[in-house]
């Protein structure tokens, strides 16, 4: 599945819901289904900079592939970050730094977000983006 497809899919997903406390309970559930980090990978390195809750992102590297895992003390921004990993888990770094992120906007989730969870958003694709960037 591209990741056209898999942002189709998450738009989608979220078009079943009309309100926004539904959308913010599923998003609290996609954080829930989130798998568990490893504890040896909540590390300083690891650590998002510039969100307000903590989010630890371990990156791995295999047969072209970016693969990610992640963990968040605020159940909202685990929910958050799952699916970004939804989108580019499995990615080539070409296509995690092609790639637009249009289910963002067509979801509303960047306008129904607090700033600072917006600019949380914001550092956990760039922190995304700079890992895809050191594999080219």
């Amino acid at each position: 599945m591209s990741i056209q497809e898999v942002q189709e899919e998450i738009v989608n997903d979220f078009s079943a819901f009309e309100e926004w406390m539904d959308k913010y309970e599923y998003i609290i559930e996609l954080g829930k289904s989130l798998p568990i980090i490893d504890s040896s990978e909540k590390i300083d390195s690891n650590l998002i900079k510039g969100c307000q809750s903590r989010v630890w992102v371990h990156t791995s590297f295999e047969d072209g592939k970016l693969f990610f895992t992640a963990d968040s003390d605020a159940i909202i921004t685990k929910g958050i970050i799952s699916l970004l990993i939804k989108v580019y888990n499995g990615r080539t770094p070409s296509e995690i730094l092609s790639s637009d992120l249009s289910f963002i906007d067509r979801i509303g989730l960047k306008e129904n977000l607090t700033p600072t969870r917006t600019n949380g958003l914001l550092s956990m694709i760039e922190q995304i983006r700079t890992e895809a960037s050191k594999h080219l």
